[in-house]
């Protein structure tokens, strides 16, 4: 699948619009963090040799106002935390080791460097804050500012069209007739593509007819990536797969060894990535995850676009499935220097209501009997 992933197109962002946006050149510091040396403290700006000791007040330095003139043996300055260490300073007594008295201040004594902030401590001018490829978050947007960075190149965010199939799908807040379900499909994979950095186009639920279901997915065909829920199984009404094969669709895989998920489906046409996910909403998430948001980022230049395991031991057991590994509904706790995953009830594919109690997708991998508690596994963590 990654195999057919072309990265989008670039553009330049003010870095505080940037957040969740992935890097497509590396960020560099402008100067160095922080640009002097500064005081770590409330306090008094000293020579260490002088401490400790009752010493005259010399000025004062405080945050964006430096003491204009170099410090004097045997006085001290004033000084507030993040302010510039006047030169000849070269440690901070804090105030709570001060005592003030009239025109002078009493002193504990200091060592040199202590409670001062070295110049270029965090970031030397010229130093790599964020390489290309790393998606941004409020941590990477706040370093790459503070080094003064005033706009990154980052890749185009993936237009999605979302459709949703089934003439059983109604909108929430409207009455339901005899066989109909409320679409919440669409609302989930939105979010979750929205989650992954994508512009999404929700196309609305279509009914199980085949002249709706390909102009449909014509439309949807029209952007960086289409996906699409339901009708891509082998029943009389899952129209998807042949509509897009009749619009020039090559579909390069269909069915895989994943419970629940087992219909889903990934293809092209052209540039478009096309992922059919099953109907079931469990199923649908659980495809999310493992192809189409790796899909998204990977079209974003994402280094490690995913799945994105991580370890962790299983907190009651689990049957296998003797032909398909399974993606496990749990919730994550803590103990014994490890992260446990306790499955929540109900298991089934449909089951959306049950899977919103849980935090986690298990992998429990095919095979025999049981998977014990306590053993290793690994998992994910959906946002």
């Amino acid at each position: 699948m990654l195999a057919e992933v072309n990265p989008l197109p670039t553009e330049t962002l003010p870095v505080g619009d940037a957040d969740r946006r992935v890097l497509a050149e590396p960020v560099r510091a402008l100067v160095d963090l922080p640009p002097f040396a500064s005081s770590a403290m409330d306090g008094f700006a000293v020579r260490a040799a002088d401490t400790p000791g009752t010493l005259p007040l010399a000025g004062s330095s405080a945050a964006g106002s430096p003491l204009d003139m170099p410090l004097p043996a045997g006085r001290a300055a004033p000084i507030s935390t993040g302010a510039v260490v006047p030169e000849g300073a070269d440690a901070v007594v804090p105030v709570e080791h001060a005592k003030l008295s009239g025109g002078a201040v009493e002193v504990e004594g200091v060592v040199s460097g202590q409670h001062v902030r070295p110049q270029g401590g965090d970031a030397r001018a010229g130093d790599l804050v964020a390489d290309a490829g790393l998606r941004l978050g409020p941590w990477t947007v706040a370093a790459a500012a503070a080094v003064g960075v005033a706009v990154v190149r980052v890749a185009r965010r993936p237009r999605v069209s979302v459709l949703v199939t089934g003439s059983e799908l109604r909108d929430p807040g409207t009455p339901l007739r005899p066989g109909e379900i409320y679409d919440s499909n669409s609302r989930l994979l939105a979010a979750l593509l929205a989650d992954a950095g994508a512009d999404v186009s929700v196309l609305g639920a279509v009914a199980d007819d085949e002249q709706s279901t390909r102009d449909a997915l014509e439309r949807g065909l029209q952007a960086d990536v289409l996906v699409t829920s339901g009708g891509v199984s082998v029943g009389e009404h899952d129209l998807v797969r042949g509509a897009l094969a009749s619009l020039g669709a090559e579909e390069l895989f269909w069915r895989v060894a994943v419970k629940p998920g087992k219909p889903a489906s990934f293809g092209v046409r052209g540039s478009t990535l096309i992922f059919g996910l099953p109907g079931n909403p469990v199923s649908a998430l659980v495809g999310f995850e493992l192809f189409v948001r790796p899909a998204v980022l990977a079209l974003q230049g994402a280094t490690r676009p995913g799945p994105s395991w991580l370890p962790g031991r299983l907190g009651a057991p689990v049957r296998r499935d003797r032909d398909r590994d399974q993606l496990v509904r749990a919730r994550r706790r803590t103990g014994d220097d490890a992260v446990f995953l306790d499955p929540v009830g109900g298991q089934e594919s449909h089951m959306i209501v049950r899977a919103a109690g849980a935090d986690a997708l298990v992998l429990v991998e095919r095979g025999e009997g049981e998977q014990p508690p306590g053993s290793a596994v690994r998992y994910l963590a959906p946002t």
